[in-house]
């Protein structure tokens, strides 16, 4: 599939970039609802929302950042309407959808995995934007609807609380010497780590 140039001041039809961002949708969405099965159903309602809304898209913008948004206030969305439903505290089903890690940098990911599932959805979302998917605090604050104050805050004590789950003294590293093409390599959802 070859791609035209265009003439500078151009831009490519959304529609047709669109692809390119479901990867990074989808582990988005995976970190935000921590199951794979409703972040697909998650990614699927964006794709609907942003398509039927094109008309609505700045042409020349961010459109990663478009939709993460949309991504972001649909996953929000839906928890205040399904806030009565009963949770999965034992963690029982969750447990059932991947295999026990077979050696130390599974362990390490499993270690790692663990500690970012007890983080708030706000920490979370917070470390995948700024962290793993590396959106500036700016593109972050305004995807998220709030100050870019907030965001670094958040970060912050996203990072910290993430340092002290894991038992990290000040400057130690989660994962010395991987990258994050690695980490979502070894990830079970395809997300990679802040």
């Amino acid at each position: 599939m070859t791609q035209t140039s265009k003439a500078p001041g151009e831009h490519r039809d959304p529609r047709d970039e669109l692809p390119e961002h479901l990867p990074a949708l989808r582990a988005f969405a995976i970190s935000l609802t921590r199951n794979v099965a409703v972040a697909d159903d998650l990614v699927q309602d964006t794709i609907v929302k942003a398509w039927t809304n094109f008309d609505k898209f700045t042409e020349g913008t961010n459109l990663r950042a478009w939709l993460f948004t949309i991504l972001r206030n649909t996953f929000y969305s839906d928890k205040r309407k399904h806030r009565r439903e009963v949770p999965d505290p034992e963690g029982v089903h969750a447990a059932s959808l991947f295999v026990k890690p077979a050696h130390d940098g599974h362990l390490a990911f499993s270690d790692f995995s663990a500690a970012f599932d007890q983080l708030s959805p706000e920490h979370r979302e917070v470390l995948i934007l700024v962290g793993a998917s590396g959106f500036a605090y700016e593109d972050a604050a305004q995807m998220m609807g709030v100050a870019v104050g907030t965001v670094k805050s958040r970060a912050n004590r996203a990072r910290a609380r993430l340092a002290e789950l894991l038992g990290l003294e000040k400057g130690e590293e989660i994962f010395s010497g991987v990258d994050g093409q690695t980490l979502a390599v070894m990830s079970r959802s395809g997300m990679t780590a802040a």
